[in-house]
């Protein structure tokens, strides 16, 4: 028997390009994702646009390790896991992380149907095992309500899949989102926050900097950071007690310091928001959010030390090659730095709670 329970929060699919012809309405069939490569770089078309280049990449993969097939084949898969001790993946897009910087609604809402009926397909293999959250139209708040409502109730996909920058304009601490929240809360399943190098939408770094190690590193730490600054000092987490949000692949070592400085900033400047938090922004972080770690993260122990261990998970993002896969489950279970109740929580128990496995 494996001595943890070992869910990992953050895994990928690498959808085919095949699947659209299948899954996607046939009107929309000359808009559907479609890699190809113009001008000798890689490039990926959606909704009949192309996505901006990848700056200091050749194509996908150069300099990266080669990736599993269990990204668009869930036996590949399984068998992985089974290899790694893995007993759940968390699973989300690769591809949809483009359909946010889709300028049509209902194109953007057809491709998240798609994806949503893959994806429920791609885990029937093992409904137990493999699971997604449902990836949203987040231009439109109705919208976004209307296919969270689908995918959940009719598919039985198990969260909702947002970026977090500020999609069609709204950070999250809009009042037009106040619906979204209430909805996610009654199907009590998590909000999923991802962030994506793609450059299509506003993030943080593009102004700045061309390269795109530069972009990559800035924007996934640094618009969860925002996000979750809308989310707890915005007052979202107040409304909705109920609401469990779960911030992936930008590490851990920031949240610290980012919850001390916000809890700073509420002492001292709190005066100044249309309403006081009645809870120190610290307290609604453990109260309601999660957050995945890499094994490797060597601040894993400080994180503790200053939040507690009931709010980090476990990520590989398998297939991706920005990790080895290989070893991944030994870098928690063998840490010296870490106790056997944090190990337990980190590897498993933690994600459990987030995603009511």
């Amino acid at each position: 028997m494996a001595k943890y329970r070992v869910i990992d929060a953050d895994g990928h699919f690498m959808e085919p390009d095949t699947i659209w012809t299948r899954y996607l309405e046939p009107k929309y069939h000359p808009l559907a994702p479609k890699g190809m490569y113009e001008q000798g770089r890689y490039r990926l078309s959606v909704g009949g646009k192309l996505t901006p280049y990848l700056y200091g990449t050749e194509d996908s993969l150069k300099g990266g390790r080669k990736m599993s097939a269990g990204g668009r084949d869930p036996r590949v898969r399984l068998a992985d896991m089974d290899a790694e001790g893995i007993e759940a993946m968390v699973m989300y897009t690769t591809t949809g992380l483009f359909f946010f910087g889709i300028e049509s609604l209902e194109i953007t809402v057809a491709l998240c149907r798609a994806f949503n009926n893959w994806a429920h397909d791609f885990c029937s293999a093992d409904p137990r095992r493999l699971i997604s959250p449902a990836i949203l139209p987040q231009m439109d708040v109705q919208a976004s309500i209307a296919e969270l409502r689908r995918a959940v109730g009719e598919l039985g996909l198990r969260g909702a899949f947002f970026r977090p920058n500020p999609i069609g304009g709204r950070t999250f601490d809009n009042p037009q989102w106040e619906p979204f929240w209430s909805a996610v809360e009654e199907l009590d399943v998590p909000l999923v926050l991802h962030e994506g190098a793609t450059q299509d939408v506003p993030q943080i770094g593009n102004e700045r900097y061309q390269n795109f190690l530069f972009r990559h590193m800035i924007c996934h730490p640094f618009e969860q950071q925002m996000a979750l600054l809308s989310l707890i000092c915005g007052g979202v987490l107040e409304r909705h007690p109920h609401l469990r949000v779960v911030i992936v692949e930008a590490g851990c070592g920031w949240v610290p310091y980012w919850i001390e400085r916000m809890d700073h900033h509420v002492e001292e400047w709190g005066y100044t928001l249309p309403s006081r938090p009645a809870l120190k922004p610290s307290e609604y972080f453990k109260r309601q959010c999660f957050v995945s770690a890499d094994g490797e993260e060597r601040m894993l122990p400080e994180f503790i030390s200053c939040l507690g261990e009931d709010n980090l998970c476990f990520s590989t993002d398998y297939p991706h090659p920005d990790h080895q896969f290989q070893g991944v489950v030994a870098q928690i279970a063998d840490r010296a730095d870490l106790t056997e109740s944090a190990k337990r929580k980190i590897l498993g128990e933690n994600a459990a709670r987030a995603f009511k496995l």
